[in-house]
């Protein structure tokens, strides 16, 4: 999977949502490869992006059911709501980020270099700390809290911002997105909602969203 993140002519505010006429140079990705483990409930799930000299934009679209969320503080495991997610691997050799957002903005976010599973987490990670959580913006259209679980149809966006400054922290040197190419992938989940789901841009060849041989290529526009 391959896909362009175009330059932004006009930077999107965060707050205007898909239909921002900022997003309309951006591509859309469909999240539209689901694990069979999950259950019946496929949501469709779209993906904007656009870099910035200063980082990374971008916003998600679900058109959702059974949709909960009740995590609230950063580190959360916020992959048991209904959630979005975004990991990057700036550099081939120095680990990816994974950026985790449930339905109310509650970020958990890490910095994976060995993504084998062990007791506690993985191999070899370090979760970022709340200093780095502020900086990464996060905008949904849903309040912080839903509980109970809504089972009709639910249309809801969350818009971020990932600043570069941040990957440099983790990566190295970086410098403007324009022209570079990052691995990465995007995902919707619900682990422990009524039907829980996992889908992914770039298809994952088992239940695990942290298989970086499955990323796609996300390409700079210049």
């Amino acid at each position: 999977m391959q896909a362009l993140v175009r330059a932004a002519r006009e930077r999107p505010r965060l707050e205007g949502g898909w239909d921002d006429p900022a997003w309309a140079a951006a591509e859309t990705l469909e999240l539209s490869h689901f694990r069979p483990e999950g259950s019946e409930h496929r949501p469709r799930t779209r993906a904007r992006l656009l870099h910035a000299p200063d980082g990374l934009l971008g916003i998600f679209r679900v058109e959702d059911r059974y949709l909960r969320s009740v995590h609230t503080r950063f580190g959360d495991p916020v992959y048991e709501d209904s959630c979005v997610e975004i990991f990057l691997q700036p550099k081939p050799d120095r680990g990816y980020l994974n950026f985790e957002m449930n339905a109310g903005g509650a970020l958990l976010a890490s910095h994976v270099t060995d993504p084998r599973r062990v007791a506690g987490g993985f191999a070899g990670f370090t979760r970022l700390d709340e200093d780095d959580g502020r900086k990464v913006l996060r905008r949904s259209s849903l309040p912080p809290v839903i509980e109970p679980e809504i089972e009709a149809a639910v249309d809801w966006q969350l818009a971020f911002f990932i600043p570069v400054e941040l990957l440099e922290r983790r990566v190295g040197p970086l410098g403007p997105l324009a022209g570079q190419s990052f691995r990465a992938n995007l995902y919707k989940c619900g682990d422990k909602t009524s039907h829980p789901h996992w889908a992914s841009w770039s298809p994952v060849d088992a239940l695990n969203f942290h298989l970086p041989h499955c990323f796609g290529t996300l390409r700079f526009e210049a």
